[in-house]
Protein backbone atom coordinates (compact mmCIF):
# COMPACT_ATOMS: atom_id res chain seq x y z
CA UNK A 1 0.00 0.00 0.00
CA UNK A 2 1.44 3.41 -1.24
CA UNK A 3 -0.11 6.85 -0.72
CA UNK A 4 1.92 9.95 -1.99
CA UNK A 5 1.07 12.03 0.58
CA UNK A 6 -0.95 10.71 3.57
CA UNK A 7 -3.47 13.18 5.33
CA UNK A 8 -2.88 13.13 9.01
CA UNK A 9 -4.53 14.31 12.78
CA UNK A 10 -2.73 14.37 15.71
CA UNK A 11 -4.55 14.54 19.11
CA UNK A 12 -2.82 15.42 21.85
CA UNK A 13 -0.68 17.86 19.83
CA UNK A 14 0.65 19.96 22.82
CA UNK A 15 2.02 17.58 24.99
CA UNK A 16 6.04 17.17 25.23
CA UNK A 17 5.37 13.45 23.16
CA UNK A 18 2.76 15.42 20.75
CA UNK A 19 5.13 18.62 19.98
CA UNK A 20 7.90 16.01 19.28
CA UNK A 21 5.42 14.14 16.74
CA UNK A 22 4.17 17.50 14.89
CA UNK A 23 7.89 18.43 14.57
CA UNK A 24 8.86 15.45 13.08
CA UNK A 25 5.86 14.95 10.93
CA UNK A 26 5.75 18.60 10.01
CA UNK A 27 9.71 17.65 8.07
CA UNK A 28 8.22 14.21 7.12
CA UNK A 29 7.56 14.72 2.91
CA UNK A 30 4.83 12.04 2.62
CA UNK A 31 2.78 13.76 5.14
CA UNK A 32 0.29 16.31 5.09
CA UNK A 33 -0.78 17.69 8.58
CA UNK A 34 -4.63 18.38 8.36
CA UNK A 35 -5.46 18.81 12.06
CA UNK A 36 -3.44 19.41 15.17
CA UNK A 37 -6.21 18.53 17.86
CA UNK A 38 -5.97 18.94 21.61
CA UNK A 39 -8.68 20.03 24.54
CA UNK A 40 -7.29 23.33 25.40
CA UNK A 41 -5.22 26.02 23.55
CA UNK A 42 -8.19 26.07 20.85
CA UNK A 43 -7.00 28.27 18.01
CA UNK A 44 -3.49 28.89 19.21
CA UNK A 45 -0.43 28.36 16.49
CA UNK A 46 1.37 25.56 17.31
CA UNK A 47 5.27 27.19 16.98
CA UNK A 48 3.93 29.17 20.46
CA UNK A 49 4.63 25.86 21.92
CA UNK A 50 7.52 24.21 20.39
CA UNK A 51 9.74 27.23 18.58
CA UNK A 52 11.46 24.27 16.71
CA UNK A 53 8.32 23.76 14.75
CA UNK A 54 9.10 26.61 11.70
CA UNK A 55 6.40 25.04 8.90
CA UNK A 56 3.05 26.69 9.02
CA UNK A 57 0.98 24.19 10.13
CA UNK A 58 -3.15 24.52 11.02
CA UNK A 59 -4.08 26.28 14.28
CA UNK A 60 -5.00 23.73 17.68
CA UNK A 61 -8.60 22.96 17.00
CA UNK A 62 -10.90 20.35 18.79
CA UNK A 63 -11.17 16.71 17.23
CA UNK A 64 -15.16 17.59 16.80
CA UNK A 65 -14.88 20.14 14.25
CA UNK A 66 -12.37 17.90 11.91
CA UNK A 67 -13.37 16.61 8.59
CA UNK A 68 -12.62 12.69 9.70
CA UNK A 69 -13.46 11.60 6.09
CA UNK A 70 -10.38 13.63 4.77
CA UNK A 71 -8.00 11.87 6.89
CA UNK A 72 -5.93 8.21 6.06
CA UNK A 73 -3.97 8.24 9.74
CA UNK A 74 -5.11 9.67 13.39
CA UNK A 75 -1.80 9.61 15.67
CA UNK A 76 -3.35 9.96 19.34
CA UNK A 77 -0.68 11.14 21.93
CA UNK A 78 -3.68 11.03 24.87
CA UNK A 79 -3.98 10.30 28.19
CA UNK A 80 -4.22 6.41 29.26
CA UNK A 81 -8.08 5.70 28.72
CA UNK A 82 -8.68 8.42 25.95
CA UNK A 83 -7.56 7.48 22.82
CA UNK A 84 -9.70 3.99 23.17
CA UNK A 85 -12.75 6.06 23.60
CA UNK A 86 -11.65 7.95 20.49
CA UNK A 87 -11.23 5.26 18.18
CA UNK A 88 -14.35 3.37 19.60
CA UNK A 89 -16.51 6.46 18.27
CA UNK A 90 -14.36 6.23 14.83
CA UNK A 91 -13.14 2.99 13.92
CA UNK A 92 -16.56 1.61 12.16
CA UNK A 93 -17.77 4.72 10.93
CA UNK A 94 -14.76 5.56 9.16
CA UNK A 95 -13.26 2.00 7.38
CA UNK A 96 -10.73 3.84 6.04
CA UNK A 97 -8.47 5.65 8.82
CA UNK A 98 -5.57 3.64 10.64
CA UNK A 99 -4.56 4.73 14.03
CA UNK A 100 -1.68 4.40 16.04
CA UNK A 101 -2.18 5.16 19.95
CA UNK A 102 0.69 6.10 21.38
CA UNK A 103 -0.77 5.54 24.89
CA UNK A 104 -1.38 1.97 26.62
CA UNK A 105 -4.63 1.12 25.49
CA UNK A 106 -4.24 -0.91 23.43
CA UNK A 107 -0.81 -2.33 24.39
CA UNK A 108 -2.42 -5.02 26.98
CA UNK A 109 -4.08 -7.72 24.73
CA UNK A 110 -5.91 -8.46 28.27
CA UNK A 111 -8.66 -5.67 29.00
CA UNK A 112 -8.76 -7.44 33.13
CA UNK A 113 -4.99 -7.12 33.24
CA UNK A 114 -5.20 -3.78 31.35
CA UNK A 115 -7.56 -2.86 34.45
CA UNK A 116 -5.47 -4.09 37.33
CA UNK A 117 -2.47 -2.24 35.97
CA UNK A 118 -4.33 0.99 35.01
CA UNK A 119 -7.32 1.41 37.05
CA UNK A 120 -9.80 1.82 34.08
CA UNK A 121 -12.33 0.35 32.52
CA UNK A 122 -11.45 -0.57 28.67
CA UNK A 123 -13.96 0.89 26.49
CA UNK A 124 -13.21 -0.87 23.25
CA UNK A 125 -12.29 -4.24 24.19
CA UNK A 126 -13.66 -5.42 20.93
CA UNK A 127 -11.06 -3.49 19.13
CA UNK A 128 -8.44 -5.25 20.65
CA UNK A 129 -7.88 -7.77 18.67
CA UNK A 130 -7.87 -5.67 15.88
CA UNK A 131 -4.41 -4.31 17.23
CA UNK A 132 -1.02 -4.80 16.58
CA UNK A 133 1.98 -4.13 19.27
CA UNK A 134 4.49 -2.86 17.52
CA UNK A 135 8.15 -2.63 18.63
CA UNK A 136 9.41 -1.59 14.36
CA UNK A 137 12.40 -4.13 14.55
CA UNK A 138 10.05 -6.94 15.60
CA UNK A 139 6.66 -6.94 13.00
CA UNK A 140 7.93 -5.37 9.60
CA UNK A 141 5.03 -6.66 7.13
CA UNK A 142 2.71 -7.55 9.61
CA UNK A 143 2.09 -3.93 10.43
CA UNK A 144 -0.02 -3.73 7.59
CA UNK A 145 -2.65 -5.85 8.31
CA UNK A 146 -3.93 -3.96 11.19
CA UNK A 147 -5.60 -0.40 11.18
CA UNK A 148 -4.90 -0.01 15.05
CA UNK A 149 -0.85 -0.04 15.79
CA UNK A 150 0.01 -0.02 19.64
CA UNK A 151 3.22 1.97 20.10
CA UNK A 152 5.04 0.51 23.25
CA UNK A 153 6.25 1.86 26.24
CA UNK A 154 9.71 3.47 26.69
CA UNK A 155 11.04 1.14 28.83
CA UNK A 156 9.56 -2.04 27.63
CA UNK A 157 11.36 -0.59 24.28
CA UNK A 158 14.76 -0.18 25.68
CA UNK A 159 14.61 -3.63 27.42
CA UNK A 160 13.36 -5.62 24.79
CA UNK A 161 15.43 -4.51 22.00
CA UNK A 162 18.41 -6.27 23.63
CA UNK A 163 16.65 -9.16 25.40
CA UNK A 164 14.31 -10.24 22.60
CA UNK A 165 16.80 -11.63 20.38
CA UNK A 166 19.34 -13.30 22.90
CA UNK A 167 16.43 -15.12 25.14
CA UNK A 168 15.09 -16.52 21.67
CA UNK A 169 18.25 -18.10 20.97
CA UNK A 170 18.98 -19.48 24.50
CA UNK A 171 22.12 -17.05 24.57
CA UNK A 172 21.53 -15.85 28.34
CA UNK A 173 19.10 -17.68 30.93
CA UNK A 174 15.51 -16.53 31.31
CA UNK A 175 15.80 -16.57 35.05
CA UNK A 176 17.70 -13.92 37.89
CA UNK A 177 17.16 -11.19 35.07
CA UNK A 178 17.68 -7.61 37.23
CA UNK A 179 16.62 -4.41 34.86
CA UNK A 180 17.75 -1.42 36.08
CA UNK A 181 16.44 1.87 34.16
CA UNK A 182 16.48 5.32 34.32
CA UNK A 183 14.49 7.87 32.84
CA UNK A 184 14.53 11.76 32.01
CA UNK A 185 11.43 13.45 34.05
CA UNK A 186 9.35 14.18 30.82
CA UNK A 187 8.05 10.21 30.76
CA UNK A 188 6.11 11.57 33.38
CA UNK A 189 4.45 13.96 31.32
CA UNK A 190 3.96 17.94 31.58
CA UNK A 191 1.99 17.04 35.28
CA UNK A 192 4.99 15.93 36.32
CA UNK A 193 5.49 18.25 39.55
CA UNK A 194 2.45 16.67 40.25
CA UNK A 195 3.03 13.06 40.30
CA UNK A 196 5.70 13.32 42.55
CA UNK A 197 6.31 15.15 46.28
CA UNK A 198 10.04 14.61 46.25
CA UNK A 199 12.13 17.48 47.84
CA UNK A 200 14.40 19.34 44.83
CA UNK A 201 12.34 17.14 42.51
CA UNK A 202 14.20 18.62 39.31
CA UNK A 203 17.69 18.04 40.65
CA UNK A 204 17.52 14.79 42.26
CA UNK A 205 17.49 11.24 41.30
CA UNK A 206 14.82 8.70 42.87
CA UNK A 207 12.69 5.42 42.59
CA UNK A 208 9.39 5.04 42.26
CA UNK A 209 6.68 2.17 41.94
CA UNK A 210 8.80 -0.33 43.84
CA UNK A 211 6.14 -2.39 43.74
CA UNK A 212 5.66 -3.04 40.07
CA UNK A 213 5.71 -0.48 37.82
CA UNK A 214 2.68 -0.58 35.05
CA UNK A 215 5.31 -1.57 32.21
CA UNK A 216 5.66 -4.42 33.12
CA UNK A 217 2.45 -5.64 31.95
CA UNK A 218 3.52 -5.25 28.71
CA UNK A 219 6.67 -6.42 29.34
CA UNK A 220 5.30 -9.80 30.72
CA UNK A 221 3.14 -9.77 27.41
CA UNK A 222 5.57 -9.74 25.03
CA UNK A 223 8.54 -11.76 26.52
CA UNK A 224 5.67 -14.74 26.97
CA UNK A 225 4.67 -14.13 23.49
CA UNK A 226 8.33 -14.25 22.10
CA UNK A 227 9.58 -17.23 24.32
CA UNK A 228 6.16 -19.10 25.40
CA UNK A 229 7.48 -18.31 28.90
CA UNK A 230 7.09 -16.50 31.74
CA UNK A 231 10.04 -14.11 32.11
CA UNK A 232 11.52 -13.96 35.96
CA UNK A 233 13.00 -11.16 36.14
CA UNK A 234 13.23 -8.10 38.82
CA UNK A 235 12.75 -4.36 37.70
CA UNK A 236 13.09 -1.36 38.88
CA UNK A 237 12.58 2.28 37.37
CA UNK A 238 13.95 5.26 38.04
CA UNK A 239 13.81 9.54 37.56
CA UNK A 240 16.75 11.42 36.87
CA UNK A 241 17.35 15.19 36.68
CA UNK A 242 17.70 15.29 33.09
CA UNK A 243 14.59 16.24 30.47
CA UNK A 244 14.77 13.04 28.30
CA UNK A 245 16.43 10.07 27.51
CA UNK A 246 16.33 6.29 29.05
CA UNK A 247 19.06 4.15 30.35
CA UNK A 248 18.26 0.38 30.60
CA UNK A 249 21.18 -1.62 32.75
CA UNK A 250 20.04 -5.23 32.48
CA UNK A 251 22.39 -7.77 34.48
CA UNK A 252 21.92 -11.38 32.75
CA UNK A 253 23.55 -14.43 33.50
CA UNK A 254 24.85 -16.57 29.85
CA UNK A 255 24.30 -20.24 29.29
CA UNK A 256 26.61 -22.66 29.39
CA UNK A 257 29.82 -21.63 26.88
CA UNK A 258 28.46 -18.87 25.31
CA UNK A 259 30.70 -15.80 25.37
CA UNK A 260 30.38 -11.99 25.37
CA UNK A 261 31.75 -12.44 22.06
CA UNK A 262 29.00 -14.80 20.82
CA UNK A 263 26.18 -12.66 22.40
CA UNK A 264 27.27 -9.37 20.51
CA UNK A 265 27.87 -11.08 17.39
CA UNK A 266 23.90 -12.79 17.81
CA UNK A 267 22.92 -8.80 18.35
CA UNK A 268 25.38 -7.07 15.44
CA UNK A 269 23.84 -9.97 13.11
CA UNK A 270 19.99 -9.58 13.83
CA UNK A 271 19.99 -6.00 13.91
CA UNK A 272 22.57 -5.82 10.85
CA UNK A 273 19.95 -4.12 8.32
CA UNK A 274 18.05 -2.33 11.06
CA UNK A 275 18.58 1.17 10.73
CA UNK A 276 17.88 2.66 14.01
CA UNK A 277 19.49 -0.12 16.44
CA UNK A 278 23.30 0.12 16.99
CA UNK A 279 25.17 -2.73 18.94
CA UNK A 280 28.45 -1.10 19.87
CA UNK A 281 32.36 -2.64 20.66
CA UNK A 282 32.09 -4.97 23.99
CA UNK A 283 32.81 -3.14 27.39
CA UNK A 284 31.92 0.03 26.35
CA UNK A 285 30.18 2.34 28.31
CA UNK A 286 27.10 4.20 27.08
CA UNK A 287 25.42 7.51 27.55
CA UNK A 288 21.95 8.88 26.83
CA UNK A 289 23.50 11.98 24.99
CA UNK A 290 24.09 10.13 22.13
CA UNK A 291 20.72 8.96 21.86
CA UNK A 292 18.55 11.64 22.72
CA UNK A 293 16.74 13.83 19.59
CA UNK A 294 17.39 10.59 17.88
CA UNK A 295 15.44 7.15 16.85
CA UNK A 296 18.34 4.91 18.35
CA UNK A 297 18.85 2.42 20.22
CA UNK A 298 22.93 1.98 21.60
CA UNK A 299 23.25 -1.55 23.12
CA UNK A 300 26.05 -2.22 24.53
CA UNK A 301 27.58 -5.49 26.27
CA UNK A 302 30.03 -5.76 29.06
CA UNK A 303 31.72 -8.11 30.93
CA UNK A 304 31.68 -7.75 34.83
CA UNK A 305 33.50 -8.78 37.56
CA UNK A 306 31.76 -12.55 37.89
CA UNK A 307 32.75 -14.72 35.16
CA UNK A 308 28.66 -15.95 34.95
CA UNK A 309 27.42 -12.28 34.74
CA UNK A 310 26.97 -9.76 32.35
CA UNK A 311 25.72 -6.57 32.27
CA UNK A 312 23.61 -4.90 28.92
CA UNK A 313 23.70 -1.40 28.49
CA UNK A 314 20.82 0.16 26.12
CA UNK A 315 20.05 3.63 25.70
CA UNK A 316 17.21 5.37 23.82
CA UNK A 317 15.07 8.97 23.91
CA UNK A 318 11.95 8.47 25.58
CA UNK A 319 9.90 10.76 23.68
CA UNK A 320 11.25 9.81 20.27
CA UNK A 321 12.13 5.68 19.76
CA UNK A 322 10.23 5.86 22.97
CA UNK A 323 7.42 7.20 21.71
CA UNK A 324 7.25 9.58 18.78
CA UNK A 325 9.93 8.56 16.59
CA UNK A 326 9.04 4.85 17.31
CA UNK A 327 5.39 6.44 16.06
CA UNK A 328 6.75 7.37 12.78
CA UNK A 329 8.70 4.30 12.11
CA UNK A 330 5.47 2.29 12.44
CA UNK A 331 4.25 4.86 9.95
CA UNK A 332 6.33 4.56 7.69
CA UNK A 333 6.52 0.76 7.78
CA UNK A 334 2.52 0.81 7.36
CA UNK A 335 2.57 2.70 3.89
CA UNK A 336 5.86 1.28 2.15
CA UNK A 337 7.82 4.53 3.13
CA UNK A 338 11.58 4.30 4.04
CA UNK A 339 12.13 3.43 7.21
CA UNK A 340 14.12 5.81 8.19
CA UNK A 341 12.41 8.98 6.08
CA UNK A 342 10.99 11.87 8.50
CA UNK A 343 13.68 10.58 11.31
CA UNK A 344 16.44 13.11 11.01
CA UNK A 345 16.64 15.92 13.59
CA UNK A 346 18.38 18.99 12.70
CA UNK A 347 17.38 20.72 15.88
CA UNK A 348 18.74 20.61 19.54
CA UNK A 349 18.17 21.86 22.96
Amino acid sequence: MSINRIKTLVAGATGYVGLDLVYLLSKHPNVKIKYLCAKKNIGKNINSFDKRIKKKLPKISNIRNAKLSEINLIFLALPNGEAQKMINKIYKKYPNIKFIDLSADFRIQNPIKYKKWYNINHKANKLIKNSLYSISEFVKLKIKSYRIIANPGCYPTSIQLPLVPLLKEKLIKNNNIIIDSKSGYSGAGKNFKNKFSHKNLFSSTFSYAVLGHRHMAEIDQEFFKHLKINLNYTFNPHVIPSFRGILSSIYVEPEKGVTINKIRFKLKKYYKSMPFVKILTKDKGISTGNVIHTNNCEISICNTRKKNKFVIFSAIDNLIKGASGQAVQNMNLIYNFKETIGLKWDFYY
